[in-house]
């Protein structure tokens, strides 16, 4: 983003030039311009986010735009039921479920390890009408959810633990750890996800988790172990890769 068009932002949020002037000092000490003006544009929506709290990326809108396509292909009986884990900010989700309500009802539930996250979230979340909870993984889900999920979409933290260091200030020194560092080789919670997945996915549901090209083959190599059939799809020019994974059909 080009120093006027955040200026611009920075003037539209603030209420008295006094305000502006701490807003613009903030932006200046390093705080990413979302935690300063309080929002984050993605999918074309609002998503509120404050201090401390992952920032949604541009390139997970590719992840929304696969998971909207798998659940238009999924054709439930019911509802479309969504489930955003590893949630953040709800962004992910709360952009698939507003996509989906266009043209049909949409049970959203979404889920996070994060208290920061959890308290954006919650008001991203009702927006759409959805049910936020905090926990560790599955763990925080309820259990009735179990066997009915259509689309369990992630956006798990990838960044391998020596890596951290390498990313930009904004990230690194402005949004939790927990929201970035994806273990020796990034893929941690992705296996953790990818092995319990069968149990939450309705028999056409499918797991669709963001990744990059490098540690694609490992997160499918992940998601086949737990017994799913999957694919990759990846677009250049957002940088952006997802591997999904449905249950495999039996006989």
């Amino acid at each position: 983003m080009f120093a006027e068009d955040e200026a611009d932002l920075l003037i539209a949020a603030a209420a008295t030039r006094d305000q502006l002037d701490d807003m613009v000092q903030r932006r200046a000490s390093g705080l990413p311009l979302e935690h300063v003006v309080g929002w984050a544009e993605f999918c074309g929506l609002r998503i509120a986010v404050g201090p401390g709290v992952f920032v949604p990326r541009r390139r997970s809108e590719f992840l929304v735009g696969q998971a909207i396509a798998a659940a238009r292909d999924s054709a439930p009986s019911g509802p479309w039921l969504v489930v955003d884990l590893c949630c953040g900010s709800g962004a992910v989700g709360v952009a698939v479920a507003a996509s989906l309500s266009t043209i049909g009802p949409v049970e959203l539930h979404a889920a996070d390890i994060d208290p920061a996250a959890m308290q954006c979230a919650r008001a991203n979340v009702a927006a759409v009408g959805g049910t936020v909870y905090q926990g560790d993984l599955y763990d925080a889900l309820p259990p009735g959810l179990a066997g009915r999920v259509g689309v369990l979409v992630v956006n798990a933290p990838y960044v391998p633990t020596g890596e951290i260091a390498l990313m930009p200030p904004e990230a690194r020194l402005h949004e939790p750890l927990v929201a970035l560092d994806g273990g020796p080789d990034g893929v941690m919670l992705h296996r953790r996800i990818a092995a319990a997945a069968p149990d939450w996915l309705a028999p056409a549901g499918c797991l669709l988790i963001e990744t990059s090209e490098r540690q694609a083959p490992q997160t499918v190599a992940a998601m086949t172990a737990a017994g799913l059939t999957t694919v990759v799809s990846a677009d250049e020019e957002m940088d952006a890769t997802v591997v999904i994974g449905t249950i495999r059909a039996v006989g």
